[in-house]
């Protein structure tokens, strides 16, 4: 334990850096889901609204990122949605009852992650089903095609979608993505990846969405370029969920909310 504390300390004074001309992130281009398809998908609302997406990892437990935390006012954590515009029959309204931030996220861009615990447990059915994590950290490997999911903005300065929209992005090589961020991009917590106007990709308005690769999460949406987030000169940057595993690991320990 001891070791474990020791080592995020370290990180918590190498890794403190804010960006400028950085933003949070949606889905713009892409196409809609097909409905149910990602029943791990959760949308974060508070008053009704939808703020941020996030992934259901365990029956009590969604994994999203650390800036989607607004003391200010109760969230609602929304399962099982395709159209959250509706009181669609499949999905689960559940409080969230504890934020996690990272104990290292200190409101910029780095660490940028966060467990909440669920008030109750949802109901698993083919609706809604927490997504696995791959098991190891380590590089990620450059041109691999991945997903991306949520309800955010369709456009730059546009609407956020009622639908679940999805669509594909490119991993980028780590010197690619430094080329262009450079400070602000730390490989070993971000991923970067490529894109094309034509095929869309993360924006404004829904951070906390996941970057899916071969079945697995590997990354939730973090940051994108400040209103001009379809600028292809601009990697997309996601938190690398594997390099917290062990942070992970270590709050679901906590007593289940049944017992």
């Amino acid at each position: 334990m001891m070791m474990m504390m020791a080592a995020w300390s370290f990180l918590c004074v190498v890794l403190m850096v804010s960006t400028a001309g950085a933003s949070e992130s949606g889905i713009v281009g892409g196409k809609v889901s097909k409905p149910h398809s990602r029943p791990y998908m959760a949308s974060l609302q508070f008053q009704g609204r939808h703020s941020c997406g996030g992934i259901l990892i365990r029956d009590d437990y969604v994994l999203t990122a650390a800036h989607c935390r607004d003391d200010r006012q109760p969230m609602t954590v929304v399962l099982g949605a395709h159209d959250i515009s509706k009181k669609e029959k499949t999905q689960q309204h559940i409080r969230a009852q504890k934020y996690s931030q990272h104990p290292c996220y200190a409101g910029g861009i780095t660490n940028d992650i966060m467990l909440i615990k669920l008030e109750t447990k949802a109901k698993l059915n083919k609706y809604v089903k927490p997504i696995g994590l791959s098991k190891k950290n380590g590089d990620i490997r450059a041109n691999i095609k991945c997903a991306v999911a949520g309800w955010g903005q369709t456009a730059v300065d546009g609407m956020t979608s009622n639908v679940l929209k999805e669509a594909t992005e490119v991993t980028q090589f780590k010197a690619e993505c430094v080329g262009v961020w450079k400070e602000h991009f730390h490989s070993e917590e971000m991923i970067c990846t490529k894109f094309s106007k034509k095929t869309g990709g993360v924006c404004q308005g829904d951070s906390g969405g996941p970057l899916i690769c071969n079945t697995k999460p590997l990354g939730l949406t973090s940051f994108t370029k400040d209103k001009d987030c379809n600028n292809p000169k601009f990697p997309h940057v996601f938190t690398k969920i594997n390099f917290y595993l062990p942070w992970i690991k270590e709050v679901m320990k906590e007593k289940r909310n049944d017992e």
